[in-house]
């Protein structure tokens, strides 16, 4: 793998310090200014890091690597590091927190009109969004973690106090994102017969068989799923809306609208400040299904269960999220992978019920599809389906193919991908729009996730190949400052300069090389082959070894002594290695021939001049 994270983090974590603080304090804001995914986003590019990956820690100043402080001199010394990210962190959440205590989800500068030339109003910039929901859990996750061992360290009171404020604030904000989630969970029933049910018949009928058959087969697919969001989804939207699902000729898709859903009820939880009214559509849309998906994951993370960062109220609240996070993928996985034939993941592009179809659709899903594989431990054979796909993504997407011209297929890369957020025009003003840009990033980072689950080694080989053409063609679009995007870098044919960071992309980016560095650090595959041999070699290694011990006189010397001591050494540690690394253990016990025959040759050459 070409990839090298550890400096890559190094110099991300370089850049943001030197762009985000000064004078003392932490600037939020970047390309598309400051607004609470951004902001977030901007923290996450330096706290994501240090709570995922060991080497990167700065809870614990002690025992921190040098150079991770080093690329983080602008925020000062060793001791000054972690303190100034506390206030940072504290700048943020009270940033993000109204005049009555509640939490603030809006997606301000993220929004976009419809129309370019209509002016969004101050209320539709404050109306909240999923992406908010989503990064705030990770964000918070990611500081009451920190807090919890940093609190161990921390021998001022003065101190003491900011980390318990700021533990306070973000299990708050964490809450309240929880319950943002439950109520923008949406339930989309259709009959067979209308356009939605029309439009998934088409996309899951690869196989061209009558429509009837296809959808008596597609509602026995989907059974269990429909049986448990009748009876299981009890609290939050999509309890009431499914309610029409054991009606005869029903179809439905669910996963998270783009807010919270109209008419969603409140939640009775611990103290979140205001439950406000929900205006999105009652429809899923997939990029912020997706994104959800990714939040509730961290939910139930190793790292989440072994801090106790969720406390009882909490806990309540993700056992609920996860039934929604299971049914979903359990959902879009059947519908990816339906029939016996070509999955109509693989009939790119995904078309969605509304009619419109993307590359980024296929790749959205796909990633659901690989969540699912993961809960069934698929066979190779799938993931290696799954592989041909996201190859097939970066060849249409030019990211892995040369692009000579100006073309449609740039259009993901810059200015994006648009679609609109049905209900946002109910308070006034125009119907809002969100664009997203990630698909490069968000390719990458699915490509390493997939080898990571890969045990065959050729499609393994094959995949981190694939992500090392990804990366050189991320690396070309580096600001000069180190962060991200400059889309022109790669494609000089789009009309398009940018001088400031985009905390967006440049998060996505820490993201692929946080899963790179996870890849990194697993161990690596087991080749039973070399396994085998490897065992072959040891016995004949172990029976030449015995007989220089027996043929050899103690009298013969320290030095041919030393020699056997060090190949019974060597022995032993081949013998470990056998099982989990047998490439190593070959390369270690061929030394231990080629030493043993050696011997033998001067004990030969010895007996032969007396």
């Amino acid at each position: 793998m070409q990839i090298q994270p550890r400096q890559q983090l190094l110099d991300i974590w370089r850049a943001t310090a030197r762009l985000s603080y000064a004078d003392d304090r932490w600037r939020f804001g970047g390309r598309d200014g400051a607004n609470s995914i951004s902001d977030a986003e901007q923290l996450l590019c330096i706290l994501a890091p240090a709570t995922e990956i060991p080497l990167f820690r700065l809870d614990n100043p002690d025992v921190a690597n040098r150079d991770v402080l080093d690329a983080l001199d602008a925020l000062g010394d060793d001791i000054q590091v972690p303190q100034r990210m506390i206030r940072a962190l504290a700048s943020y959440l009270k940033r993000y927190t109204s005049d009555d205590g509640t939490p603030v989800f809006s997606g301000g500068t993220y929004f976009r009109s419809e129309e370019l030339d209509d002016e969004i109003t101050a209320e539709q910039r404050g109306l909240d969004v999923v992406d908010s929901f989503s990064v705030s859990i990770t964000l918070t996750l990611a500081v009451v973690g920190f807090t919890r061992v940093f609190r161990q360290v921390v021998t001022r009171p003065a101190l003491q106090a900011e980390v318990d404020d700021l533990e306070a604030m973000a299990s708050k904000r964490l809450t309240a994102a929880m319950v943002g989630l439950l109520r923008s969970f949406a339930v989309n029933v259709f009959s067979a017969d209308d356009a939605f049910g029309q439009e998934l018949v088409r996309m899951v009928n690869q196989e061209r068989r009558p429509s009837r058959v296809v959808v008596e087969e597609l509602r026995a697919a989907l059974r269990e799923i429909n049986a448990r969001l009748r009876d299981d989804v009890t609290i939050g939207s999509g309890a009431a809306e499914s309610s029409d699902l054991d009606l005869p000729n029903r179809l439905f898709e669910c996963g998270w609208s783009w807010g919270i859903v109209r008419e969603a009820p409140q939640i009775e939880t611990s103290d979140v400040g205001v439950q406000r009214d929900g205006v999105a559509q009652n429809a899923p849309y997939l990029y912020f299904t997706t994104v959800a998906l990714e939040a509730i994951q961290a939910l139930s993370s190793e790292r989440t269960r072994l801090l106790g960062l969720l406390d009882e109220a909490q806990l309540k609240l993700a056992q609920a999220l996860q039934l929604r996070f299971e049914l979903t993928r359990s959902y879009w996985a059947a519908v990816a992978t339906f029939g016996s034939g070509r999955w109509p993941l693989e009939d790119l592009p995904w078309r969605t019920t509304d009619g419109i179809e993307f590359d980024y659709f296929t790749l959205l899903v796909g990633g659901m599809v690989m969540q699912n594989m993961i809960a069934t431990r698929a066979p190779n054979a799938d993931m290696a389906r799954m592989a041909n796909v996201l190859e097939e993504l970066a060849n249409r997407s030019r990211i892995t193919r040369r692009s000579s011209e100006r073309e449609t297929a740039l259009d993901v890369h810059h200015p994006g991908l648009s679609f609109p957020l049905e209900g946002s025009e109910s308070h006034g003003g125009p119907r809002l729009a969100w664009t997203v840009a990630d698909l490069s990033p968000l390719l990458l980072k699915r490509t390493l996730s997939l080898a990571g689950l890969l045990s065959d080694g050729t499609e393994r080989g094959r995949l981190l190949g694939l992500s090392d053409e990804m990366w050189k063609h991320l690396k070309e679009r580096v600001l000069p400052d180190g962060l991200w995007d400059q889309p022109a870098g790669a494609y000089p044919q789009l009309d398009v300069k940018f001088t400031e960071a985009s905390w967006y992309f440049t998060k996505r980016v820490v993201d692929c090389l946080v899963t790179a560095s996870r890849v990194i650090n697993e161990s690596p595959l087991r080749s039973e082959l070399l396994a085998d041999i490897a065992a072959d070699l040891l016995n004949e290694a172990e029976h030449l070894y015995d007989r220089e011990l027996l043929n050899n006189s103690t009298y013969s010397g320290q030095s041919l002594g030393e020699q056997l001591k060090q190949i019974g050494v060597d022995l032993e540690r081949a013998r470990t290695q056998r099982r989990d690394r047998p490439g190593v253990a070959v390369a270690v016990t061929e030394e231990v021939l080629r030493k043993l025959d050696r011997l033998s040759a001067a004990r030969r050459a010895t007996a032969g001049t007396i």
